[in-house]
């Protein structure tokens, strides 16, 4: 069992890894793309993640909106100081780890983010699929459409992010062409 003092120290070191974290990034992020960075660098389970998260959008520290239907998060310019002030709680090993990773796990991050495939569940048997290509934090293409089961759904999904490469130009050129 660990003891408060432990979970305080481990609080105060995520925290401040998150905030080390979105300052290096500097852009709008997903939260689920700060999870993948923030539990390959420090083992963290995903509800604690979310309390230390709340934690610091509450106290304003990290920005969160809406851009194009999706959630994401930002570090603020109070969140930057706090950093800079409490940047010496970060362990040397830990700033280790997390360059190392961000490094690695960003640029996968980076080419994951171009290709976005989802399907929302409106009930059982109606699906919203969102397909869309991400170039530089701008939507370069996006289409929606609506199917009646979770199979299909979930196969749409698995085809554009096997093959949207190849279904994107197919789709532009059937867009362009003069019937």
């Amino acid at each position: 069992m660990s003891s408060n003092s432990d979970n305080a120290t481990s609080l105060a070191e995520n925290k401040v890894l998150i905030l080390y974290l979105l300052n290096l990034i500097n852009r709008d992020f997903r939260q689920d793309e700060l999870f993948k960075l923030v539990s390959s660098i420090n083992d963290i389970n995903y509800f604690f993640f979310k309390q230390i998260l709340t934690d610091l959008i509450d106290s304003k520290l990290v920005g969160t909106y809406t851009k194009e239907d999706e959630h994401v998060i930002r570090i603020t310019d109070e969140g930057k100081n706090a950093y800079f002030l409490t940047k010496d709680v970060l362990p040397g090993l830990l700033k280790l780890k997390a360059d190392s990773i961000f490094k690695k796990e960003f640029s996968s991050i980076e080419d994951e983010a171009s290709i976005i495939a989802e399907f929302i569940p409106k009930n059982e048997n109606d699906y919203t699929i969102k397909c869309k290509i991400v170039e530089n934090n701008e939507t370069v293409f996006e289409v929606r459409t609506f199917v009646g089961s979770r199979d299909r759904a979930k196969k749409i999904v698995d085809n554009w992010n096997k093959h949207a490469n190849s279904i994107y130009p197919k789709m532009l050129n059937l867009l362009l062409k003069d019937e």
